[in-house]
């Protein structure tokens, strides 16, 4: 969507350059996945720091003279910074960005000391894996996922990684709420794409939709005659040109899927009403192609 909405050529203009930032985009997510897990790392780094200095300070209380270790013990965090296959992909990336910017590692770190989850957390000396698992899972979703500094710290060091933070971030999850003390080697690395038919159908849809977009605009017009062509939104006509594409260009799509993806995209980035114009607009195609026979959809169940 973003790419297309940034397109200004036409159909018969080369896009190589566009379907490159494209592709560099979709990579640079899997940098991100990897900062934010490199950021729970070094956060881990940080209590022992933090605890070192504690416990050498001149005039040091009994509590930080003998600490609770229960945190820097913690067996996922652990388990992420020994993780081999992460480090090499951190190394080979060249993810060391908190290097440099260690006052958010310390913005989250305070952050996890004043809460009431680490207070409670840290009310007990020893932990099973469980318990250590249920605290990363929830100071990921309650501190570390929403915090504001971080969100801004995220958007200016990468534009696309703004639209790329939340799923980054409940892939994230996932894979914490289902680790274990024994994982494979490529647990916290897992692949960006299922397969090349699940990288290729991007780029598919990317040159597909600028291919046909006069076509698909004409669909479009068709449909909103009663419509000033200056009222719709640009985004929504990028929109429309997507799901139209996705009926006509990807049989193994179910309708009902391509409808939900792109009423759901509307509400997140476009007008308060254009989640209801897009669903207006696509329900009279499918009812169109439908009575006429064009829905060319494959396999059970996708209509």
């Amino acid at each position: 969507m973003q790419t297309l909405y940034a397109y200004k050529g036409g159909e018969s203009d080369d896009f190589k350059k566009d379907e490159r930032f494209l592709l560099q985009s979709l990579d640079h997510m899997y940098d991100l996945h990897l900062l934010m897990l490199s950021l729970l790392i070094e956060v881990q780094k940080r209590a022992e720091d933090y605890q070192d200095k504690s416990q050498r300070k001149i005039l040091a209380t009994k509590e930080e003279k003998n600490p609770n270790t229960k945190f820097i013990n913690n067996e996922v965090l652990q388990l992420l910074r020994e993780d081999r296959g992460l480090q090499i992909e951190m190394e080979k990336r060249k993810i060391d960005y908190w290097y440099l910017d260690f006052e958010y590692v310390d913005i989250i770190f305070k952050s996890i000391l004043e809460s009431e989850l680490y207070k409670d957390y840290m009310a007990t000396s020893v932990s099973d894996f469980k318990e250590d698992r249920n605290f990363i899972v929830d100071v990921f979703t309650e501190i570390v996922a929403p915090n504001e500094k971080l969100y801004d710290y995220i958007e200016d060091k990468r534009l696309t990684w703004l639209d790329d933070l939340p799923v980054v971030n409940t892939g994230i999850l996932k894979l914490l709420r289902k680790v274990r003390p024994e994982n494979n080697a490529t647990y916290f690395t897992p692949k960006l794409f299922k397969d090349t038919e699940d990288r290729e159908f991007a780029t598919s849809l990317f040159k597909k939709s600028i291919l046909n977009r006069s076509k698909f605009h004409e669909e479009i017009t068709a449909k909103t005659k009663n419509w000033d062509a200056d009222r719709i939104a640009s985004l929504d006509a990028v929109l429309l040109q997507m799901a139209i594409c996705e009926f006509q260009k990807f049989p193994s799509i179910p309708v009902k899927v391509t409808i939900n993806e792109y009423i759901d995209i509307a509400k997140e980035y476009s007008t308060p009403k254009s989640s209801f114009f897009i669903n207006g607009i696509l329900d009279k195609i499918v009812k169109e192609y439908t009575e006429n026979g064009d829905l060319n959809k494959i396999g059970r169940g996708l209509m």
